[in-house]
Order: structure tokens, then sequence, then C-alpha cells
């Protein structure tokens, strides 16, 4: 590995959303075309928007040295039309070697398959990655967390949103391993009694009622909505639940398949296909149909499409889980011969995110902005995962008792493994150690603060 891809990865830098993919491993590779993700097609989200407009130079910055690594030789970064302020900034900083795309306001515009194919007119290969194709693309935050690592600055901090059912929606940097429970009293409190909060967007994040958890690099945002919520009641179904009601209720009228954004991408991906194969199984309601492979979950066909209420994106997720379990995956070769065309409607299928939200029911909060925020921390502890990314977790290399910095490295990246390192995102002093390194303030740094 050369010296700067060990920045990288010595800098902390992952994927800052989905499974954490760390960023030096892309690098590896080369490519023709590096894109930046700024799509943020997720109902309530801001994050994006706040980075491209507030660290464009940085953005630009990461983009420029990611495509010398890579040997890229144009460079684009994603973004909805609609977002016209942050448009204005991009241009007065990108240099002539990397393009606006600019992107109708529909889901699921950030989508990656859905991003590489409207940026190149190419598509990732069925089970592919992008550099199958000559593209690194990356979110926008990790761009900026990239420019920073080469710098010698590591990943301490991370921006999220919070909206919903909070007195004061906002977005910030946040010290990595702060938990849920302060992130959002910073938003003034909850303002509905009986609430769940969704980790990321409304669409594809998962729901918790533990307050207590961190947040880490991954944390793109936090989304209080009441319990009783159309988006709270789906994702609260159990796994039992949502395939016995399938197997009873499904019409295979086939909407989730000619709504499916990968579907329609000439993917091999057949929802109702995988609705199907719960009717034909047994007691135990198992489905284990390869049309499920494909998918994204990227939930619309549960959110949107399905007109009886049911969950085929979650029926796919769990088919897919245990496909691999049996070991019945196909193969990439075997997924990309299924492979059709682009379909002739799909530019007519796309679903404005205004009205989505309206079926989300979330519209009623979309009045507010979560504009930036600049808060004075004064945090007693935090609580650090030594694993915040797919691959292996880092090593401690702090022992109890450790009085450590904001920035110093607490956790180091394992060799010869998809690994990255993780650092302290406050001064104070290690007081457990396990999976998790806690690091607490003590009095006089509290009061100094």
């Amino acid at each position: 590995m050369d010296q700067f891809l060990q920045k990288i990865q010595a800098g902390g830098v992952i994927g800052a959303g989905g499974a954490g993919f760390p960023t030096y491993v892309k690098l590896e590779s080369q490519a023709d075309v590096v894109i930046a993700n700024g799509a943020e097609c997720e109902p309530l989200l801001n994050k994006d928007q706040v980075l491209m407009q507030c660290s464009a130079p940085s953005l630009i910055g990461g983009m420029m040295l990611a495509m010398h690594q890579v040997g890229a030789s144009r460079g684009v970064i994603g973004i909805k039309k609609k977002h016209a302020d942050t448009i204005a900034v991009l241009r007065d900083a990108i240099p002539d070697n990397i393009e606006l795309l600019e992107m109708d306001d529909v889901y699921p515009a950030g989508d990656e398959a859905e991003m590489v194919y409207e940026a190149t007119g190419n598509r990732i290969p069925s089970g592919g990655l992008p550099k199958d194709i000559g593209v690194m693309i990356n979110n926008v935050e990790s761009f900026i967390n990239l420019f920073h690592a080469a710098q010698g600055i590591p990943v301490t901090d991370t921006m999220v949103t919070v909206h919903g059912e909070v007195k004061e929606p906002f977005t910030a940097w946040l010290p990595i391993g702060m938990s849920y429970s302060e992130v959002i009293a910073l938003a003034g409190g909850i303002t509905c009694d009986d609430f769940v909060v969704v980790e990321g967007g409304p669409m594809m994040g998962s729901v918790t009622d533990d307050l207590s958890k961190p947040i880490t690099k991954i944390s793109s945002g936090l989304l209080v909505l009441p319990a009783s919520s159309r988006v709270a009641t789906i994702k609260n179904r159990s796994e039992a639940a949502l395939r016995r009601i399938g197997k009873s209720a499904c019409d295979q009228c086939s909407i989730c398949t000619d709504m499916c954004p990968r579907n329609l991408l000439g993917y091999p991906i057949h929802p109702h296909l995988a609705m199907r194969s719960l009717q034909v199984s047994a007691n135990d309601n198992s489905s284990l149909t390869q049309a499920a492979q494909p998918c994204s979950e990227c939930n619309l066909c549960t959110m949107w499409s399905c007109p009886e209420g049911l969950d085929p994106s979650q029926v796919c997720a769990t088919t897919k889980r245990d496909l691999r379990e049996n070991n019945l995956l196909m193969t990439p070769a075997q997924l990309q011969a299924k492979t059709k065309d682009v379909h002739p409607l799909r530019d007519y299928r796309k679903i404005p995110t205004k009205r989505l939200m309206q079926r989300l029911e979330v519209l009623q909060y979309s009045h507010r902005t979560a504009n930036l925020l600049e808060p004075m921390l004064n945090l007693e502890k935090v609580s650090i995962p030594l694993s915040q990314h797919i691959g292996a977790p880092a090593l401690a290399v702090v022992k109890v008792g450790d009085i450590v910095s904001k920035g110093q490295l607490i956790g180091a990246a394992v060799d010869q493994a998809l690994s990255v390192s993780v650092h302290a995102s406050i001064d104070g002093t290690v007081t457990e150690l396990s999976n998790i390194v806690v690091i607490e303030r003590t009095a006089d740094l509290i009061n100094n603060n």
C-alpha cells in the first residue's frame, strides 16, 4: 500500500453512510470517472447540502486527490437541480475537469446504480462494483474526510441531521460517540409523547427506541417520529408477521416490480416473485427465490408501490439473507446473464420526492429546514465503537486510565485486513474498554470548556 493510501486508512476514512466501506480500498483501483454523490434522496435529510455549501473547497480537494490517485480525468458531482444555492456555490469552486450533474427531485436519485448510470450512461454490472466500469463513487462527506486525512487530520466528527418531532431541526458536525439522547437534546427536545427514532432517512433507515446508542462515522440523520406513524408501523413489523401477511394477502399485481428502480435499470430483481415464493412455502413461510438477490433495499416497493400495504422490500432482504446462509446466491456472471435492457418507461416511473413524503406522512415536517448548527458542546463522555464499518474492527491501542486528546489514535487498523483506524473525539480519560472505548472528561476539563 502506498503512502497516500496509508494516510487515508490511518485517518479512519470510510463511506459516511451505508455499510461504511473503507475509502482506501476504493482508491486502490484505477478509474476514468470519480463521482461525488450529493443527491441526498432521503426525505428530510440536509447534511449533504450543508457540507457542499460550507466545505466546497475541501470537497473539491478530496475529489482532486482521489482523481489523481485512481488516474481519472473526469469528476462529477451529483446534485438535485432544485438546490440552486448549493449549485451556485459549487459552480464558483469547481475546476474544468469536474462537472455538475443536475438531477430531478425524485427517489432514489442518490442510489449508487442510478447515479452511475446518469453520470456515465453505463450500468454497474449486476453483482459487480462501480470499479468494474471504471468508476469510483463516494458520498460528499467521505471526500471531505479524505481531504483532511491527507493532511493528517483524522475522522473524529460526523455530520448529522436531526428532524421530525423535535423543536428545532438542525444539521451539525458532532463528535463520534455522542449518544442519541444528547444529539436530540440539541434540537430542543422531542415534541411528542410516544416516539421512535429512525437512524438515517424514512425510506432506508432502521427504527430504534434506544437513545443511549452512539453516533458513528456512518450516522447521517436521526428522524424522530410518532410510534404510531406509518413509517414506524411498517419498520416495526416482525419478520414472522410480514411473511405471514404477505403469504395470505399478496394478489400478484406486480406493481412492486413494475416500479422497482433497479428493475427499470434492467437488473434481474423481481419483488413480486419473492412475494409469490411465500405463497408456495411451507409452514415456516420461507423464501429462497433468487429473484430477490439483486434488491438494493431502497424500500420503494413497500413504502410506495404495494396497494395492499405489504412489505416486499423486507421479504427480499430476508430472502437474500437466507440465500446466503444456504449457499444459493447466484454468481455475478449468472446475475449479469439475466440482466436486460433499461426499461423504456423508466423516466416516467420516477417518484417525485414531494409525493413520496405525502405517502410517508412526513410532509408536515418539510416546512422547517435543518439549518447548520454550531453547538457549544460540553460532553461528559463519548462511547466510540472500534467497529464502525464493514470489515475488521480496529485494535485498541489504549488502556483504561489513559489520558487521550481529540484526534489521538485509540484503535489501529488491522494489518492485512479490511480495516481502518479509530480516533478519540474529545479530550479525556479512557474509563471503559471492550468493543467500545468510553472516554470521560475530568471535572477540570469540563469546567475549562
